[in-house]
């Protein structure tokens, strides 16, 4: 699932922001503001006699889901996602992923403060469709898409949003896990790094609720969607390696789009074969219909260093706390470093 981060790092960078970024700036403050004015605490969202019974049921089991985060997974003990607001929209933010026409490496903008990120995010779907078309006509290969939460990684205190409220218990317990994931740990113009190392944590997170308070219906619909989630996005991987080999190639750029527009025929089938396997299950469709490079970015930020980090969790034998400071030592390294680290690892006992 595709997530925004640091908007609220980016009302402090506003101070900072040149002419050319203003209206992207004050954008970005104006939506985060709506949000901190419709938060309100769950506790008394839940006594309000005009909450909906199931929104009530909901935030009941979300404040043990994120009791559950901090006493369990060791996971920030603060006010954030403690809080609740309805948007009264799908989306709380509309992420714009672009690449270039032979490349499967994400554009990248960067901010004060926040550094450097493969995506940018409008408040405002328009916002974020006009940009797009902006991007489209420089050449690029353009992916727009609804993002449910975000994490300002502590700088405020994220609430639950009915953007996402209404998910399945254990989607919610992911969604929880990963956003506060981030609060943990964070590298500085790294997102590969950081969105990874949240998926892993939010998969070991899951599973360990459900072990604690699950039943066979849950842990049998987990492993459905984590399959499925799991065969999409081996899929993504294998075709943007092909399409990135081929990109490096030095055929002519006509002989190159056709290439080009091959391999994603070629993709699109090997879908529909997956989603045969799945019984119909649709859910990843709108990418699919829409796949060009950027969306291949997109998947890959999320999950190209998972095995990893999984890994890193099997050698402190489930201890999350020593994970955790083991990861953070690595954030103190610069990119490079880093990333040499994390490629080494499968044939270490440990990074430290």
């Amino acid at each position: 699932m595709v997530r925004v981060k640091l908007m609220g790092l980016l009302v402090v960078a506003a101070l900072a922001a040149g002419c050319s970024n203003i209206g992207y700036y004050l954008q970005s403050m104006e939506g985060q503001m709506q949000i901190l004015q419709e938060s309100q605490s769950i506790a008394d969202v839940i006594a309000d006699p005009k909450t909906p019974p199931a929104v009530k049921a909901k935030l009941t089991r979300l404040l043990e889901i994120r009791d559950f985060a901090s006493r369990e997974l060791k996971l920030p003990d603060n006010l954030s996602y403690r809080g609740y607001a309805d948007l009264r929209r799908q989306y709380v933010v509309w992420n714009v992923f672009a690449a270039a026409e032979f490349s499967v490496k994400p554009q990248q903008w960067c901010f004060p403060i926040a550094g450097c990120v493969g995506y940018r995010g409008y408040f405002a779907q328009a916002d974020a469709e006009a940009f797009a078309r902006e991007l489209r006509n420089e050449g690029l290969d353009v992916y727009v898409s609804g993002v449910p939460a975000y994490s300002t990684l502590g700088w405020f205190n994220d609430p639950v949003l009915n953007t996402f409220v209404h998910y399945p218990e254990y989607e919610l317990a992911r969604l929880i896990f990963h956003e506060l994931a981030h609060q943990v740990a964070y590298a500085e113009n790294d997102s590969k790094f950081n969105e990874s190392f949240a998926v892993a944590v939010e998969l070991e997170g899951v599973r360990r609720w459900i072990a604690a308070y699950g039943d066979d219906k849950m842990r049998a619909d987990f492993e459905r969607s984590l399959l499925r989630r799991t065969q999409f996005t081996e899929l993504v991987l294998r075709y943007r390696s092909e399409l990135g080999a081929l990109y490096r190639s030095r055929l002519a750029p006509d002989a190159m789009r056709s290439r080009k527009a091959a391999a994603f025929a070629a993709m699109k089938q090997d879908y529909q074969r997956l989603k045969t396997e799945w019984g119909g299950f649709a859910g990843y469709d709108r990418f699919i219909n829409s796949v060009n490079n950027a969306n291949l970015a997109s998947v890959a930020i999320y999950h190209a260093l998972v095995p990893q980090f999984q890994q890193m969790i099997a050698r402190h034998n489930g201890d999350l706390a020593a994970f955790y400071g083991e990861v953070k030592r690595l954030v103190a390294l610069n990119k490079n470093e880093r990333t040499r680290m994390l490629a080494g690892s499968t044939q270490s006992e440990k990074l430290f």
